[in-house]
């Protein structure tokens, strides 16, 4: 379970972020909301440890992840609004890289029918730099399956996916709470998924 309690954040003399609070546990996805400016992504890298905290705390699973930073760390994947993927490397070059570093246990059949599933599979030698925005968005997002973390944290996950993509992600996402895992995702787009908690950000900030 992640557990947020009463977290705030100022920027340049602006409250970004004012007591805001929350619970996720297995099973369960909310959807963070709010207009530019509202701190949405200022809040998944707080969440993620990512921006220091100023005030308030946060626990994965009883623990304190200020104190217990690297037990947390091995939980979760955070699929930013860019890109991690390096344009000078191919498809499969990235994929390797990550599967190092997260210590992956997919196979390269696993790893090909996600290829193929995401339409990627013809360009698994392609360099990312001639990728569409589309097609790097979805290969940023291979990394939840690749990384089998439990704990999802999405800033932006829509963002260039056509109605095909669109609908595997809400596929995805829906998998992967029945299996037990928990995802948290900024989005301007509402996606089609039932039971979705909503946390909207503006009713937070203050100048």
């Amino acid at each position: 379970m992640l557990l947020v309690n009463n977290i705030y954040f100022k920027r340049n003399n602006r409250q970004i972020i004012n007591n805001v609070s929350l619970s996720l546990s297995a099973h369960k996805i909310i959807h963070l909301t709010g207009n530019n400016g509202a701190g949405k992504t200022t809040f998944l890298k707080i969440i993620t440890n990512i921006i220091e905290l100023q005030k308030g705390e946060i626990y994965w699973n009883g623990k304190n992840i200020n104190k217990h930073p690297f037990y947390f760390y091995k939980n979760f994947t955070f699929i930013m609004d860019q890109n991690t993927s390096n344009n000078s490397l191919t498809i499969d070059e990235n994929i390797c890289f990550w599967r190092r570093l997260f210590s992956s246990k997919r196979n390269n059949k696993e790893i090909d029918s996600i290829l193929e599933l995401l339409s990627l599979n013809h360009l698994k030698k392609t360099l990312i730099n001639y990728l569409s925005y589309g097609e790097k968005r979805k290969l940023e997002l291979s990394r939840l399956i690749i990384e089998q973390k439990k704990l999802w944290v999405l800033d932006e996950p829509y963002n260039g996916l056509d109605q095909i993509s669109i609908n595997l992600v809400n596929h995805t996402l829906l998998n992967h709470i029945k299996l037990g895992g928990m995802v948290i995702f900024t989005s301007h787009f509402s996606p089609d998924i039932p039971n979705i908690e909503n946390l909207h950000l503006d009713n937070h900030a203050h100048l």
